[in-house]
């Protein structure tokens, strides 16, 4: 079981890193011990004019997953403990939903700091 974690993990990271095998998923994943659901794209605009588009998978397992644009590069987040909302987690990054909102935060500019992208509001869901 620990094995295809370990083996899971390696490919979640390859996809992160690497843009074209990113491509290549962005319909699907597979992994031997996650079957995924469902997925859907909604856009977002954020209070800084920017534009977003997330995809969002849910797995049979009950995990979820989004993808998210993060300085020019894609990357995967998986969804964590959350008091309100769904809360997705990805190296020192959070992207937190709370219905049509989003915020993204990076946990490198300290504890208290404000997000990096704030107010983004769904445009589609």
């Amino acid at each position: 079981m620990k094995t295809g974690f370990v083996v899971a993990s390696w490919v979640l990271g390859a996809i992160v890193v690497g843009s074209p095998a990113l491509a290549a998923a962005a319909d699907s994943f597979h992994f031997a011990d996650i079957q995924t659901k469902n997925r859907h794209t909604s856009k977002y605009t954020c209070a800084t004019g920017r534009i977003l588009h997330v995809t969002y998978w849910n797995a049979a397992n009950g995990q979820s997953f989004a993808l998210v644009p993060v300085k020019g590069q894609q990357m995967l987040f998986v969804n964590t403990l959350s008091a309100s909302g769904v809360k997705y987690q990805a190296a020192s990054y959070t992207w937190w939903t709370k219905g049509p909102h989003a915020d993204l935060y990076d946990a490198m500019q300290g504890e208290n700091a404000p997000p990096i992208l704030s107010d983004c509001v769904t445009i589609i869901r």
